[in-house]
């Protein structure tokens, strides 16, 4: 077999496959442990481990695939004797183990690694464990049957069954000679006398369309009933269609043939009320059934590129300065259906991109769990707006802010039990983690009821560093909060496990900023921290307004416009500082002189003779001044030259329809910089 396998478009289904079942697996295992057992998920986790140890095994990845059948065994006596005295707890911390070691493997072969640690030490503990249970739960041998490896070949119980069994495998998921191959290996577990079609396996095209076309179809004999042998092929990955035909034979060689001849029809008739109702059952199972495929990310970034470049394709040929003044009904019309179109597919584009937050929040519960235990900590974990989706890369670059973030709530933030005891707080601290949407951006929020920051001790740490570039007094509680972002800053004495290094909130800012958020800070003594991430919903492609300031052009995200109006010199006055301020329907709003701000020059310089655009950040609004607005389009976003990332109030540039380039305004940072 392994001769005529490419095993390299093997092996990635094997780790995007193994790497989706390890993570369903350690939720399940978290979950069980916060409902105070592993019960009502015995069976899910024997289903996950099954595959794990047939899809390893097949790959001839045998570390693996010892440990899964370790796993499998102990939860297979777990499922059939439900021994009553159970220590969930050390269960729950092997399988843990277990999930480790997988994990550590997976990326080796991700890497092109050989998978080659030592699962012998975990294997022996659940050895030990199962040993345990059957010496305390010896169980009375009647109704329960451990399966030994190999036993259905070598005989048949009275009670045995002859079957047919066809399978079909889900449009697009590919490599079905190698799924095929899986299957046929799974049922050598527990059936005999197995013969299938096509009759050679090998992973070439002409397998994979015979398998597509007319299905797999194997004869075997087995002691398993049709239930049992029915959910067994139904773990098939990507199984779209199963037809089961069965009859009971007796041992004899005379029966065999019989069962054997009565199941050797034509393939493609299916007769009898029970095939009915079999298939009938299956089509119902199918609608609730979700089609997916796997696409390279790869694959993805092209395609989301060649929708940019054809928007702004789309932008130069119906904003061609050469059309100005002439009469062209026919052209705006074709140009209306063809802007149509694109913005359908670009919409179609971000949302095959947009992914939940969930299995990137779900990761947390791990780390909440291990970091508790170790520093003795009870902390009441909760998960707020995990469904709320976001662009796949931005996902890839938040997940190591997240953890930080996490780690230094649980060892910064919330007190040990002694210590909120003292304060009167409820020793189970709480720990939330939240997303929303806000506008065009996604909102992640950590927030915790523990001590809260020390405003005194950052600022006494930040002048031993140096690092103050405001007089003390002019500092806001978010200014001074924000010092323990910075590169090297922590006010932790003792270097633990988790912190005291300086490392940690600098790569939270760092991360961030490379997909355009923004992190802020709030804090009160003895109340908690809230730390906000705010992040785009995508990289790629936005709406935008374009004003005109000077001889450049800036475009401003329509997310954040609230309204552009003219105004008289009526509704112009000053604070007591001198800084302008515009009186709008009874309120004051200041005022940004993008001119000024970006120091471009322009004959344009009174309020009433421009344009104000009323932006909003948050709860924050403020009147950006240009000379005139040019019109709303879809921007693509391009990044900025390495060398001018860290200008403030730009978030990058874009590409318009006449060839010139229009630079990006970051709504945040010209908010704070007013602040």
């Amino acid at each position: 077999m392994s001769d005529y396998i490419n095993t390299e478009p093997m092996q990635e289904m094997f780790v995007f496959e193994t790497t989706q079942l390890i993570e369903q697996l350690e939720q399940i295992i978290l979950y069980g442990e916060k409902k105070n057992g592993l019960e009502s998920q015995i069976n899910e986790i024997f289903r996950i481990m099954h595959t794990i140890k047939g899809s390893s095994a097949m790959m001839c990845f045998n570390n693996i695939s010892l440990l899964a059948h370790s796993v499998e065994d102990l939860f297979f006596y777990l499922r059939e004797y439900k021994p009553q005295l159970v220590d969930y707890n050390y269960l729950t911390d092997m399988i843990l183990k277990v999930i480790d070691f997988i994990e550590n493997e997976v990326v080796k072969i991700k890497n092109r690694e050989e998978p080659d640690e030592d699962p012998s030490n975990i294997i022996h503990q659940l050895a030990d464990f199962l040993s345990d249970l059957k010496t305390s739960h010896p169980g009375d041998g009647k109704n329960h049957h451990t399966p030994e490896a190999g036993s259905a070949h070598n005989s048949l119980s009275e009670d045995s069954y002859a079957y047919k069994v066809v399978i079909t495998f889900e449009d697009d998921c590919e490599m079905e000679s190698m799924r095929a191959f899986a299957v046929i290996h799974a049922l050598q577990q527990v059936a005999s006398e197995i013969s299938h079609f096509p009759e050679e396996i090998t992973d070439n095209d002409s397998c994979n369309e015979e398998i597509r076309a007319k299905g797999l179809t194997v004869r075997f004999l087995s002691r398993l009933p049709e239930s049992q042998t029915r959910q067994l092929l139904e773990e098939t990955m990507f199984l779209k269609e199963l037809t089961v035909e069965c009859e009971p034979v007796s041992i004899s060689c005379e029966k065999q043939e019989e069962a054997e001849i009565c199941l050797s029809g034509n393939e493609e008739e299916v007769t009898g009320k029970n095939a009915e109702d079999s298939i009938n059952a299956d089509k119902i199972t199918n609608l609730s059934k979700q089609n997916f495929i796997s696409v390279n990310i790869q694959k993805m970034n092209k395609l989301m590129d060649l929708v940019g470049e054809l928007v702004i394709s789309e932008a130069m040929v119906t904003q061609n300065p050469e059309l100005n003044g002439l009469v062209l009904d026919s052209f705006r019309k074709a140009s209306r259906q063809l802007r149509k179109i694109t913005g359908e597919l670009q919409d179609i584009v971000m949302s095959m991109r947009m992914v939940p937050l969930s299995t990137t929040f779900q990761k947390m519960n791990r780390i909440v769990r291990d970091m508790s235990r170790k520093l003795n900590k009870e902390v009441d974990f909760k998960i707020i707006g995990e469904e709320t989706e976001v662009d796949k890369n931005i996902i890839e670059h938040i997940s190591d802010p997240l953890i930080h973030l996490i780690r230094n709530a649980l060892d910064h933030g919330l007190e040990t039990k002694d210590e909120r005891k003292a304060k009167e707080k409820p020793e189970q601290g709480q720990l939330i983690l939240e997303a929303k949407n806000s506008g065009g951006d996604v909102c992640i929020v950590i927030k915790d009821d523990g001590r809260g920051l020390d405003k005194d001790k950052i600022l006494k740490k930040a002048a031993e560093l140096n690092i103050l570039q405001k007089n003390t007094g002019e500092l806001t509680d978010r200014d001074i909060y924000s010092l323990i972002l910075l590169p090297g800053f922590s006010t932790k004495n003792e270097v633990t496990e988790y912190s005291g290094r300086g490392v940690g909130m600098d790569v939270v800012t760092k991360n961030i900023e490379k997909v355009r958020g923004t992190v802020s800070i709030d804090s009160a003594p003895d109340m908690g921290t809230a730390i906000t991430v705010k992040i785009p919903l995508t990289l790629a492609i936005m709406d935008g307004m374009i004003v005109k300031v000077g001889d450049a052009s800036y475009t401003i995200p329509t997310v954040s416009i609230r309204e552009s109006l003219k105004i008289d010199k009526r509704s112009i006055i000053k604070d007591p500082h001198g800084n302008e301020m515009i009186m709008i329907r009874g309120q004051c709003y200041p005022v940004l002189r993008l001119h000024e701000i970006f120091n471009v020059h322009t004959d344009v310089q009174l309020l009433e003779e421009g344009i104000i655009v009323v932006v909003e950040n948050e709860t924050n609004f403020v009147c950006l001044y240009a000379d005139a607005l040019v019109g709303e389009q879809q921007v693509v976003i391009k990044a900025l030259p390495q060398y001018l990332k860290k200008v403030n109030g730009i978030s990058g540039c874009t590409l318009l329809g006449d060839g010139s380039i229009s630079l990006i305004i970051d709504i945040s940072g010209l908010v704070y910089s007013k602040e």
